[in-house]
């Protein structure tokens, strides 16, 4: 494989592992609602318009999908301590668990798949989830 390809290979792989673990665990929730339950995991309360941008996404489609958690109590919409005319929305107890439970899920319906896998082969993973980690935040890269 060429080094131009790698990166967009594993995205891809990635992509397509997501798919297999939902449809395997039986998991009908939209992958959206996770990536934003993770996003609001790891990055704390975000305003409407600031989710649909991280999830390339329209802003009316967004605060439908906020709706939607909001009701299933995994979010809740509070006023923005930095603008009382907005709102934030944050991750609830309840949202973190469920989301929790899903990484576990995801887990273990994927863990079948790398069962044949040798030591080096997990060293070469580990590396590779460690570097990928590490270049998927939003202050890293290059200019856009």
């Amino acid at each position: 494989m060429n080094r131009v390809d790698v990166i967009p290979s594993l995205v891809l792989s990635g992509y397509a592992l997501a798919r297999i673990a939902a449809q395997d665990a039986g998991n009908d929730a939209p992958a959206a609602q996770w990536r934003v339950l993770s996003l609001l995991d790891t990055a704390g309360p975000k305003r409407v318009g600031e989710l649909a941008a991280a999830a390339r996404t329209t802003q009316p489609g967004m605060t439908r999908l906020i709706g939607g958690l909001e009701h299933d109590g995994l979010v809740l919409r509070s006023p923005d301590p930095a603008d009382s005319r907005a709102t934030v929305v944050g991750i609830t107890a309840r949202g973190t668990a469920a989301l929790n439970a899903w990484r576990t899920e995801f887990r273990d319906t994927l863990a079948p798949r790398f069962a044949d896998l040798g030591e080096d082969d997990w060293a070469v993973l580990t590396r590779a989830a460690e570097i990928l980690a590490a270049h998927s935040t939003e202050s890293t890269g290059a200019a856009r």
